[in-house]
């Protein structure tokens, strides 16, 4: 996705993916960190009554086009502005909201971090989500993953100098061992190209299987809907699921921790 400079003009292309996406038969639509907005978008203009009437549009594309969706979007909640992803079922509800824990610099300046991991479930399937930044905190999927999700969702929004965005291209993000270390799909979407301010994105949107291998893999410099086919079989979460075995004296206390875990997301997903 290349950002527009308008909320009204990302709308118009996020309709346009899902279009495209429910007419090649695919189950979720995964969109960039931020993409309501942009991720240069001038945050402190921000009202919640614009996000409030943008997610509005997004659940109608959603229930429209019978697909599940999940959109990044800056989010008011609790008086604190958090950059968010919001799940939306195939009739438009709004299932789940993970907002971002470990921020950057650039989102510190506006944005307060949230409190949970992701925890969700889409069609019967568990899923849990990072965004951008977070790739760099393995503990966030490894957790979700312990306590069954099988598909990880990575929303991110490169904004780079031309420079280091040539050096991230060509899938060198470690997102196949992260795939091949939990045993799940990794489904990973970027802003793709020039963006605001004279940045840069990567592109290199991605799916992965629980074995490493890349199934799709978007180039860097058009925008583009990549789907695939997945074997669910194949994500058993294995390893994770392994390691709340052994070694021993940790094992007794992750029931707790994943109870914590599980009540926290719930708690931490609501929309006002």
């Amino acid at each position: 996705m290349k950002f527009a400079d308008t909320i009204s003009g990302n709308l118009d292309k996020i309709e346009c993916a899902i279009r495209i996406a429910a007419r090649r038969k695919a189950a979720v639509v995964l969109f960039p960190e931020c993409a309501v907005t942009g991720y240069g978008y001038d945050f402190s203009s921000l009202t919640l009554s614009k996000i409030v009437e943008a997610l509005s549009l997004v659940s109608g594309f959603a229930a429209r086009y019978q697909i599940n969706v999940l959109a990044g979007s800056p989010l008011l909640r609790k008086g604190h502005w958090h950059n968010c992803l919001v799940a939306f079922d195939r009739k438009g509800r709004i299932v789940h909201c993970y907002a971002k824990c470990q921020l950057t610099d650039a989102d510190r300046r506006f944005f307060t971090p949230g409190n949970s991991i992701a925890l969700f479930e889409l069609d019967g399937v568990c899923a849990t989500a990072i965004i951008c930044h977070e790739r760099r905190y393995p503990e966030l999927v490894r957790l979700a993953v312990m306590a069954g999700a099988r598909v990880l969702f990575h929303p991110n929004a490169g904004m780079d100098s031309l420079s280091v965005s040539r050096e991230k291209r060509g899938g060198r993000d470690g997102i196949a061992v992260r795939a091949f270390e939990n045993a799940i799909y990794y489904v990973f979407a970027n802003s793709v190209g020039p963006q605001r301010g004279g940045k840069w994105s990567a592109g290199d949107s991605k799916i992965v299987a629980p074995d490493g291998r890349t199934l799709r893999l978007a180039n860097n410099r058009d925008e583009a809907v990549i789907v695939a086919d997945l074997d669910l079989n194949c994500a058993t979460g294995k390893y994770a699921a392994q390691s709340l075995e052994h070694p021993r004296f940790l094992s007794r206390h992750w029931p707790a921790m994943l109870k914590a875990m599980r009540r926290q997301a719930r708690l931490d997903a609501r929309v006002p």
